[in-house]
Order: structure tokens, then C-alpha cells, then sequence
């Protein structure tokens, strides 16, 4: 249903396009008639890395980023206004998981035909954590003959985010050989902040006797956890579109809170935390802390505006993974 929809939407883009060319003698790839590079990005941390590795802008590259209304790459339906933008612009940046099956489509309608695109997940490559249902875990109803579906929350790595600015800059240098060195040594430095903080994140862990987890939610932390070396527990997979957790689910997870003997339970930003005060409640001590990571996944450009980066929720996240292991 949903790869009609975006279908239909593509056959209402190609219709304006052709108007839009019949009346207009514009000589430009621009929607909006602007001469310079476009670069159209998906999601908040792509948006903030090529922020940051653009710098002061000296080609003043016009930056958009296109799930800017809170609304995370699982539920984005992209409207005909996103599909011409994206069809349009000089570089498209996405995940390239299950939720993003409709860029496909949008790129069969492409009018730039020097448009680089980028599929994030296949820049990882042989890096990439197939999603998994753990023992504890509310399975989802899949088809047995499905191929195997890969983690989309591969930003939630520094690591891979260090890959992934690497060949943001190498395109953005394809694209502007007359600024390259700045975009290089941009990245350089963006690069080595990455790496200062992954280290922070590694003495957390080797400086903590618990090294596991417990999430009263979806967990989109796979790439994480799995940086780390630290076991976890969890509700429902990251990209789960379920929300009611079983009996069996919760009565799992409040004794391994019991068993493991946790300060905390888990979830992420936007929970309404019901699910994770049941579980404390079914614990023997219930006076566990509910605490919250930011996946980012409904973080926008006016949260931006007031100051947000990647790096500083992934520093929140640092803290309260600290607090959470001790």
C-alpha cells in the first residue's frame, strides 16, 4: 500500500515537472531557481554531519533536511513537495533500510541528472547488524520467506558516524573542487571529535562492573551496545511497530531487573513510559529510575536552531549510559 502511494505521488511530481517546464525557461535544477548546489539529507544526524563538514560554507551549498516535523524515518511518508525537492537537488543523502523503499521511485523521477545519491547502509556495508529478537522480546508477525532485515539506526555508532562523514566529504569534494581542502580538513577535525568522545564512551564501560542494558521500549541502540561490548534487554527491536508489550514480555524484563539487580530501566525520547513502570512495578524492590537516551530520531532543524548537535545528544547519551551502569 505504502509503495503505491509514494507511486502515485512520483506520477503527480513527473505531470508538474513537465508543466513547470512547458511554462518556464528557467535554466536551472533548482526548485526554487537557486544556482547553487542543493544537498538534501533525510534525517537530523546526516543534516548536523554535513553542517558541520561544510563549515563557514564558502560555496554557500544550500542544506535541507527533509523528515523535519518530528516524525521519525519509520512512519515518513514523503509529500509531492519532497519528492521534486529530492528528484531535484545535486546530492541525496538516506539510510537506505526498509522505511526508505520509497526513494526508489523518487529516483526514477529524477530531472538532475548529476545527482549523487548516497545510501548510507550501503556504505557500511559488511558493518551492518541484522535486527534481532532477543530472548525477552515481543516478536513481531513476519513472514518466514522475508529476506534478512538489516538495523537502520547506524547513526547511533560513533564509529559508523566517522565512516559515514568520510564519504559525506568525499562527495561534497566531488561536488566543489575549488573548496576541498576546507571540506577536508573539516571533516578531519569532526572526525577526531568523534573519536575523543567514542573514547569516553569506551572508559564508561571499562570503568563499569554492570555491562548490561534494560529497555522498557523499542531499542534502536544495537550499534551502540554493540561498540561497547554491553548486553541488553528490550521490549520491542528498533524498529518495531509494536506498543503493547505481553504479560509474558514484562514479567521477563522485571526479573531480569530483579535478577541483575538494575538501577534503572530504559527508553527513548517521545515514550510515554508506561511500558517501563509497569516493568519496575512488577519488580521486587520498585524504586528503579526510568531514564532516557535520544535516539534522534524526531530531533529538527529548529532543534538545531536552539543548539543541538549530534555530538551534544550523543553526549547527553554518554551520561546517562554512565549513570545507567553504575
Amino acid at each position: 500500500m505504502r509503495k503505491r502511494v509514494i507511486a502515485v505521488i512520483c506520477s503527480c511530481v513527473m505531470m508538474i515537472g513537465c508543466l513547470s517546464a512547458c511554462g518556464s525557461k528557467q535554466e536551472t535544477d533548482s526548485v526554487d531557481g537557486s544556482e547553487n548546489l542543493r544537498i538534501v539529507a533525510t534525517i537530523f544526524p546526516v543534516y548536523d554531519w554535513i553542517r558541520e563538514i561544510l563549515g563557514e560554507n564558502p560555496a554557500e551549498i544550500e542544506l535541507t533536511m527533509l523528515m523535519d516535523n518530528g516524525v521519525d524515518l519509520h512512519s515518513f511518508q514523503p509529500t509531492a513537495t519532497d519528492i521534486l525537492r529530492v528528484s531535484s537537488c545535486d546530492m541525496f543523502v538516506y539510510v537506505g533500510g526498509e522505511s526508505d523503499q520509497w526513494v526508489e521511485d523518487a529516483m526514477k523521477e529524477a530531472s538532475n541528472e548529476k545527482l549523487k545519491e548516497i545510501n548510507l547502509m550501503d556504505t557500511l556495508g559488511d558493518d551492518l547488524e541484522e535486527e534481532e529478537v532477543i530472548e525477552g522480546m515481543q516478536p513481531e508477525e513476519k513472514d518466514e520467506s522475508e529476506e534478512p532485515e538489516y538495523d537502520e539506526h547506524i547513526w547511533l555508532s560513533l564509529r559508523n558516524a566517522s565512516v559515514l562523514c568520510g564519504r559525506l566529504a568525499e562527495t561534497i569534494q566531488e561536488m566543489d573542487p575549488e573548496h576541498a581542502a576546507i571540506y577536508e580538513a573539516n571533516v578531519a577535525a569532526y572526525q577526531q571529535k568523534l573519536a575523543d568522545l567514542d573514547n569516553e564512551f569506551q572508559n564508561i564501560v571499562n570503568e563499569s562492573t554492570q555491562k548490561t542494558v534494560l529497555f522498557g521500549d523499542r531499542f534502536p541502540f544495537r550499534y551502540l551496545t554493540d561498540d561497547y561490548d554491553l548486553n541488553y534487554y528490550a521490549a520491542f527491536a528498533g524498529c518495531s511497530a509494536e506498543t503493547e508489550a505481553s504479560f509474558e514480555t514484562i514479567s521477563f524484563l522485571a526479573g531480569k531487573v530483579d535478577e541483575m539487580k538494575l538501577g534503572c530501566v530504559m527508553t527513548i525520547e517521545g515514550s510515554d513510559q508506561r511500558i517501563a513502570e509497569t516493568i519496575i512495578q512488577n519488580t521486587k524492590e520498585k524504586d528503579q529510575k526510568i531514564l532516557t537516551m535520544d535516539s534522534m530520531q524526531a530531533t529538527t532543524s529548529k532543534d538545531a536552531g536552539r543548539g543541538a548537535t549530534y555530538l551534544s545528544v550523543m553526549e547527553k547519551n554518554k551520561d546517562v549510559l554512565k549513570e545507567a551502569l553504575q
